[in-house]
């Protein structure tokens, strides 16, 4: 008995504090396991009250996304949109700063033209306010005068009809309707002077077969031969009709050296009364009168013009080539016949893109921008022009006087323009006048008796 009291005892000796710790232990794994669920509950409320606030942040940031308009800049211009683009303003402006410089005269014969000019300045108002309504304000600042040169509202119904009302250029001549921007000369051909520029009325145009053949018709005012409508009304009850149309047949064949070959055939037909409805006169390039009317001559019957005309542009490649045929019926003072007179221009204009950026109608860009710090320069394009007027022989001597005006004239022109970027550039011309008399009248004026030697130059900035 007493030995098993004493093992007894010494079972106990060593069983009981092993069962012990080992409560000991399993408390505190309680106690730990406790202690980690109720940081993970506070863990997870921490998320969910994160979650909550990124939600709140999320829904703030739309709701002003929403509200807040959107505000850009770049070398396309300024503009502010509503959030859903559903309107939207635009601030662009034009600006060139040129410079002419005549050869093979003292200057007398011309005075007052040799030297610096503001061409053009132009502030460019426009915008959408819907999803189809469109408008543009452009007043210009430059030359002689200051003028509301264009001023319209536009209809986006559809890729194929689009409503433009308002004062525009007429949809005649390809040279003509080419901004300023991205013409290859500084001054536009003898060709583009025989067709109406900006006037007031009504077009319907747009594009089918996805870009592949487009169409303008309207129907405008009417004035003369390179003139711009100088009223914001019209100056007689005569109307003329204008259309174009262009065929792209290639255009949708990325792959084909043809996508970029476009032929059209536009006119204008109409019957018109009046000074404004006959030209103002046809300049040279450095702008020196080439040819103009007798004072008192006005337009007094039908008027027409018909200009086929085309394009090809194919990497660094761009042609531009129109012919032009304008047909007015002029009378030479009061009481006496209108004499039909038909005058007829062409140009051909090709460009080449030195640096390899491809060439188009609207222009070149820069694939890199002109910068000290990185040894960039922009690109170089040289440029040729032929180009050509006759003026019908019964204009002289009753409507205009040979000793005054050019019967024929032509013109070859060869020019270079930087692109520092595509807002930015820089272009040298030099253009050669010959022209020849309706008789043998000794002609007055430098262009007549000498042609016209000059040199334009152009720093141009647009977006």
């Amino acid at each position: 008995m007493p030995g098993a009291f004493v093992l007894t005892l010494l079972a106990i000796a060593v069983f009981c504090p092993a069962n012990a710790r080992a409560d000991e232990r399993d408390d505190e794994i309680r106690q730990l396991r406790g202690m980690i669920n109720t940081l993970d509950q506070k863990l997870r409320e921490l998320e969910r009250k994160q979650e909550l606030r990124d939600e709140a942040a999320a829904a703030t940031a739309k709701a002003a996304a929403e509200t807040t308009p959107k505000i850009t800049a770049s070398d396309k211009g300024f503009s502010v949109a509503a959030p859903d683009n559903s309107s939207q303003l635009r601030l662009r402006a034009l600006v060139h700063a040129d410079s002419r410089w005549y050869g093979d005269h003292d200057g007398a014969d011309a005075p007052g033209r040799e030297g610096f000019v503001l061409r053009h300045a132009r502030i460019i108002f426009e915008g959408r306010l819907s999803k189809i309504l469109q408008f543009q304000i452009i007043p210009e600042y430059g030359g002689d005068s200051f003028c509301l040169l264009d001023a319209s509202i536009g209809l986006d119904f559809s890729p194929a009809a689009q409503l433009k009302l308002g004062k525009f250029k007429a949809p005649v001549s390809l040279e003509q309707l080419q901004s300023d921007s991205w013409a290859f000369f500084t001054e536009r051909s003898l060709a583009s002077q025989l067709v109406p520029n900006r006037d007031i009325g009504v077009q319907l145009g747009g594009a089918f077969f996805n870009g592949a053949l487009e169409y303008q018709i309207g129907v405008f005012n009417g004035v003369g031969d390179g003139r711009g409508t100088l009223t914001n009304a019209d100056t007689d009850n005569g109307k003329d009709a204008a259309a174009r149309i262009v065929a792209k047949p290639f255009m949708n064949m990325k792959d084909s050296p043809l996508a970029g070959l476009g032929i059209g055939i536009a006119g204008s037909y109409g019957r018109q009364s009046g000074e404004q409805a006959r030209t103002a006169g046809y300049r040279t390039d450095g702008q020196q009168a080439l040819f103009a009317y007798r004072a008192g001559v006005v337009q007094d019957g039908e008027l027409w013009r018909i200009s086929p005309q085309a394009y090809y542009y194919h990497g660094p490649l761009g042609i531009l080539a129109e012919y032009m045929v304008s047909t007015g019926n002029l009378r030479p003072a009061a009481g006496q016949p209108a004499v039909e007179i038909t005058n007829k221009a062409w140009q051909i204009a090709a460009g080449y893109v030195l640096t390899g950026e491809d060439s188009s109608y609207e222009g070149v860009t820069p694939a890199k921008p002109f910068d000290l710090e990185k040894g960039t320069w922009g690109a170089v394009e040289l440029v040729a022009r032929l180009d050509h007027i006759d003026i019908d022989r019964d204009a002289f001597p009753l409507l205009a006087d040979p000793a005054a005006s050019a019967k024929s004239a032509g013109s070859w022109g060869v020019g270079v323009n930087w692109y520092l970027t595509r807002a930015f550039r820089f272009s040298v011309d030099y253009n050669q006048t010959s022209s020849k008399s309706a008789d043998a009248t000794t002609p007055t004026g430098a262009v007549l008796k000498n042609g016209e030697k000059v040199i334009l130059t152009r720093a141009q900035i647009a977006f």
